[in-house]
């Protein structure tokens, strides 16, 4: 007979969450952050996005959720995982508030040292706004059971991977992650683990 910490290792190991960062975009390429703005993929975006095909379609996934902006919506369709997506508000990017459409560089004119993970952001969402986001948006994944799919954003995804590992949102500023790339949050026994980190398709490496 299985015991109680036996029965929630089995729970546990084969419990997965796909994390897929959308294909390029005009905002992307150039630094800029987009938060709110939906911003279309480029015509290499949707390339990358289908590049993402042959490393999803023999994958069993028990759900999918995109965020609502296209760029990840579409990412979705292109990679072939759009057939079943659900769309899930909490996937949404960081609100960037006042930075929104703006570098690094053109902040920090204004702002010295301005980072997302540690500075203040008028009209947008603060780190600790993110981290509760994500931390809710954990515990409804926990509940479900196999493996999800999310399609979302940069720093909601490396926010999201930080929460999962560490609880602190800011961790994510040490996971550097590329569009179009994949990474997956799992399990040690039942110890919350990142199993693989931005890998991208071969024909992206």
């Amino acid at each position: 007979m299985n015991t109680a910490a036996e029965h929630e290792h089995e729970s546990t190991s084969h419990r997965e969450i796909w994390l897929i960062r959308h294909g390029e975009t005009e905002w992307s390429r150039n630094g800029n952050h987009t938060g709110r703005t939906d911003i279309p993929l480029t015509e290499h975006g949707r390339e990358q996005a289908r590049a993402l095909v042959p490393l999803l379609r023999d994958v069993h996934f028990d759900s999918v959720f995109s965020s609502p902006r296209s760029r990840a919506l579409d990412t979705c369709h292109l990679a072939g995982l759009g057939e079943h997506v659900q769309i899930e508000p909490d996937l949404r990017e960081w609100d960037y508030g006042i930075y929104e459409g703006r570098t690094t560089k053109e902040i920090r004119e204004s702002a010295p040292d301005w980072t997302v993970w540690h500075s203040p952001i008028p009209e947008g969402e603060s780190a600790e706004q993110v981290q509760a986001r994500a931390s809710a948006l954990i515990e409804r994944l926990l509940a479900m059971p196999g493996r999800t799919a999310l399609f979302s954003h940069s720093h909601f995804l490396r926010s999201l991977a930080g929460c999962w590992v560490a609880n602190s949102v800011r961790f994510g500023a040490h996971l550097y992650l590329d569009t179009a790339s994949v990474s997956i949050l799992g399990f040690e026994r039942d110890i919350r683990a990142i199993r693989q980190w931005n890998l991208l398709p071969a024909s992206l490496r």
